[in-house]
């Protein structure tokens, strides 16, 4: 049956589905949007992030996500996996992964791996997933203080999955502080053209104090393990949690990492990857501050510049917890470490869901993908309908 609309009505329609599938923007920056899975009445899809790996010179692409609570702050459940090929444009159906689902230990406690991160190993041909451990006293009361670095490496040649595997940290820190309960959950690294991890890492100082300390981790990675050797500055705050979920990036010469702060967001540079500069807040250009907090921040490269993704206040956002959403992608100047304010443009719309967990995926320098999984849908007016974990590719126009 063929409906008749009138004119008006079909460039409504027409504008409301650009708006959320695709937008083409003054910045030259091009956003295609899909969804690419959704949850079910259930369960939530969250920290949904995608890597880029290759078989035979073959591209492909995994993305991970764990299967979550739909009420509560970390109901994490067993990690899954979705594959699609080099255009992304057809998914598969989620599936569990083995060696990373949520298990009883002997004391009692269960654990999961979560807030992972997938990234190509170029010089091993592996994708290394980081994070962290969750833990779960009697499988219901989260312990922070038994975090753990986790990861684990898929192999693209078996389409398989290793075990869950933790990395050893130092037990003191330059200050002489103890190294207590450090993860890698909900980061961006970096990995070097000789194949060197450059990973960044937050623990706390002291087990009574939960304000936490960053470091980016310089590391090892033989394609079977990943090995610490050492890192450098150490970034806190003395407010509330600290400094956290740290994320780092490359471009040109220099390194630039972005930290959260539960009542702000920094921005720091380094010339050799490990030793920043002394950590500054966020602003715009014009000297305003960019009403980032509470929410992890991260970075894209795409044309030779620099970009950032991020929440924000001030966006007729008020009703989204932490205003977190819509996602934002602004130019940043890499000098004087400003965004660009004329340059912000929603990469992701805000649709009564948060987006704050997103993840960066860098195919070259014409293209980059996001990930970003809903969240707290079921705590506003969409209460009732399944989460939607979104794929926003990013290009320039051809």
């Amino acid at each position: 049956m063929q409906i008749d609309l009138p004119p008006g009505t079909r460039l409504v329609i027409l504008f409301l589905l650009l708006r959320f599938y695709g937008v083409a923007t003054a910045q030259g920056v091009v956003v295609e949007r899909s969804v690419i899975v959704e949850g079910d009445s259930d369960w939530d899809w969250t920290q949904a992030r995608t890597a880029m790996a290759s078989e035979q010179d073959e591209a492909f692409f995994l993305t991970t996500m764990s299967r979550t609570a739909k009420v509560g702050a970390h109901g994490y459940h067993d990690v899954f996996v979705m594959f699609a090929d080099r255009n992304g444009e057809s998914w598969t159906d989620p599936a569990p992964v083995a060696s990373l689902r949520r298990q009883r230990q002997d004391d009692g406690y269960e654990v999961v791996a979560g807030d992972l991160c997938p990234i190509w190993h170029e010089a091993t041909g592996k994708v290394l997933i980081t994070g962290k451990t969750f833990n779960f006293a009697d499988g219901s009361k989260e312990d922070i203080l038994r975090e753990k670095v986790s990861y684990c490496v898929f192999d693209p040649k078996s389409r398989s999955f290793g075990p869950l595997r933790i990395l050893e940290m130092p037990a003191e820190d330059h200050a002489g502080h103890p190294v207590i309960a450090p993860n890698a959950g909900c980061h961006q690294q970096v990995v070097l053209d000789d194949g060197t991890v450059l990973l960044p890492v937050r623990y706390q100082r002291s087990p009574t104090k939960r304000n936490y300390t960053s470091i980016v981790a310089r590391c090892e990675f033989d394609g079977t393990t990943l090995r610490y050797i050492e890192h450098g500055s150490e970034h806190s705050v003395p407010t509330r949690r600290g400094l956290y979920e740290p994320s780092v990036t490359q471009f040109g010469d220099a390194f630039y990492l972005t930290l959260r702060a539960d009542d702000g967001a920094w921005v720091a540079r380094s010339d050799d990857g490990i030793h920043y500069s002394k950590h500054a807040a966020w602003r715009f250009d014009d000297g305003s501050d960019l009403g980032s907090y509470n929410t992890q921040q991260h970075w894209v490269t795409l044309g030779g510049r620099l970009y950032l993704v991020y929440t924000r206040r001030g966006a007729d956002n008020d009703h989204i917890m932490r205003h977190r959403a819509p996602l934002f992608l602004a130019e940043v100047d890499p000098e004087q470490l400003v965004v660009l304010k004329e340059t912000e443009q929603v990469v992701v719309p805000e649709n009564h869901a948060t987006l704050g967990n997103s993840g960066v995926c860098r195919l070259s320098d014409n293209e980059s993908w996001i990930t970003v999984a809903e969240g707290r849908v079921s705590h506003g007016q969409r209460k009732g309908q399944n989460n939607r974990v979104i794929l926003a590719k990013l290009h320039l126009p051809k």
